[in-house]
This record gives C-alpha cells, structure tokens and sequence, in this order.
C-alpha cells in the first residue's frame, strides 16, 4: 500500500522515523500551509500504540541559507530557551544541521495543538491574549541565548519608498532611525512576532511557533514587529490596541516610538505586497494598494 507523505520527501521520512524506536511507524503526513520562507509538515507517526503529531521545518530557501547558513542550529537553541519562558512551544527532537540526511537542513520538533485565527470574534480579547503572551516571552532574560538581536537595513543605504504618497513622513522616520538609538535592558524575543505565529483553540492562546529568527534583544522589536503586521491587516487602531495591552500585562515597559520606526525600515526594500500566507489563513480581499496606504497611515500615526 503506498504510504500518504504528503510530498514528504522518502529520504526525510526515513531520518524522522530513525530518531524514533525501532517500533515507531509512519502514518500519515501533509505540508502545512502559512509558510513562505521553509517548509513545514505535519507528520502522524505510530509510537507505542498511539498516534503522535510532529512538524519538520525543511530550511529550503537558498538565499536565506546563505546568509545564515546555521538556521537549523538558530531555531534549535531558540526553542531550547523558549522551554524556560511561560507560553506553549515545540520542544525539539532532532536537527540536520547542514542537509547530510535529509537533502536539505531541518528541525524536527513535537506539534503544538491549535490553529491560526486571523478572523478573531472578538478583537479585544484576541488582542488581549496576544499581548499577554508576547510578555510571558519576555519574562525569559535569555541570557543563555547565543544570538543577538541586529537590525536588517542600514537607514543610510536604504532604497527610498518611492510607493508611498507621504514621502516627507518617511524620510523623518528614516532620519530619526539613523541616528542613535535608545537604551534598554534587552531580553529574549522571538523576533518574528505576529498573528500568523499565534495559535489558538477554543479561543485561547494554545501555542507560538516559528522561533527561527529569536534572540536576545529589545522588546520593543517584538512588540513593534506586531504593530506593523496588525497594521496592515486591520489598521492603525489594532495596533494601538495591541500596544495599550501589552503596556497593561508589562508594567514596567517603556514605550518608544523608535523600534516602531526601526521595524518599519527594516521591511523595505520595494513596495509593500500582501502577505501569501494570510490568504491560506482565510484572509482575502487585500491588496497591494491596501498594504501601501495603511503603511503610509501608520508612519503618519507614529510620527505625529
């Protein structure tokens, strides 16, 4: 009978099941669907009489391997300290550092229970709890975290956004990103923070995945990083809904606009385009032209 993998490649298939007992067999598995820089599957294994879910991350986009070619090593340390911080996570069962088993570098780790929500019921509550953990996350100092947290663009190189309809807002966060930026006391991050990382079930938190990018750093990059994504999702009032809650849950936050800006400078490099993955999430009906007007609300909503 021939076995349902999904497209899980036979060679990957054979490492998963080898870091298993030798009684574990394979069951079932399916690419899941969200992901635009690697791909994940959902891997259904028979392990001591029972179904066990597992995802493998396969790192399969040349270019970003080639400038971090040590991602599988990235992701595995992160979920590693993620472990000590309060919110549901993967746990790590295995690594192909450099591709020798599977073809290509992969993570393998256990699944988290839930799915993504991008069309909540209730937006408050919804902002609520994805504030909430954001700050669980930074509880974790992450002081046994190997990466540093490093910006993506440099202000003074940076190709201009000749899309956008408020030039002269730009240019002052551009200004305002080049010159010196404010101390604070770094902590672990996820660095990748936003709705489509989020799971949820039964209209709670259930787990927070993709922790490829994390590292230790502000917090004000997470928190700015799912400023942006909401803003462009929802608008300019959901972001600052998702800012006036975390400051609720972190009392001791200071926020400064500055990460807010920084963030937002590290995302261009061309116009703004709708992210593919929300549509697999249920999302329809933006635009591009959408992506550029509510990007150019949100620096006039930052700088004035």
């Amino acid at each position: 009978m021939e076995k349902n993998t999904g497209g899980l490649p036979e060679k990957v298939l054979d490492w998963v099941l080898r870091q298993f007992s030798p009684t574990a067999a394979f069951d079932s598995a399916a690419q899941l669907k969200g992901s635009t820089s690697s791909t994940l599957f959902r891997i259904s294994l028979w392990v001591e009489n029972s179904t066990e879910n597992y995802v493998i991350r396969l790192l399969d986009n040349q270019e970003w391997l080639e400038e971090e070619p040590d991602l599988a090593i990235h992701e595995a340390a992160s979920l590693q300290v993620a472990e000590d911080a309060p919110v549901p996570t993967p746990e790590v069962i295995a690594i192909d550092e450099t591709g020798i088993e599977c073809g290509i570098p992969a993570v393998l780790m256990t699944m988290q229970d839930g799915a993504v929500d991008l069309k909540p019921s209730d937006m408050e509550s919804w902002l609520n709890q994805l504030a909430e953990s954001l700050v669980k996350i930074h509880q974790e100092a992450g002081d046994n975290m190997p990466y540093d947290y490093f910006p993506y663009n440099d202000p003074n190189t940076i190709e201009f956004p000749s899309w956008s309809r408020v030039p002269e807002y730009w240019k002052r966060a551009i200004k305002i990103v080049a010159g010196s930026r404010p101390p604070v006391k770094e902590c672990f991050i996820h660095r990748d923070y936003h709705p489509a990382n989020v799971l949820w079930k039964n209209g709670r938190v259930s787990g927070i995945v993709d922790w490829v990018n994390a590292c230790k750093g502000p917090a004000g990059v997470d928190v700015a990083h799912c400023r942006w994504n909401l803003a462009i999702l929802y608008g300019v009032d959901a972001a600052n809904g998702f800012l006036q809650a975390y400051q609720r849950y972190a009392s001791d936050f200071l926020y400064d606009p500055y990460w807010d800006l920084r963030t937002l400078i590290d995302i261009l490099g061309g116009p703004p385009e709708v992210y593919a993955g929300w549509a697999d999430f249920g999302v329809t009906g933006l635009t591009d032209d959408m992506m550029e007007e509510r990007l150019d609300k949100y620096v006039v909503s930052l700088l004035e």
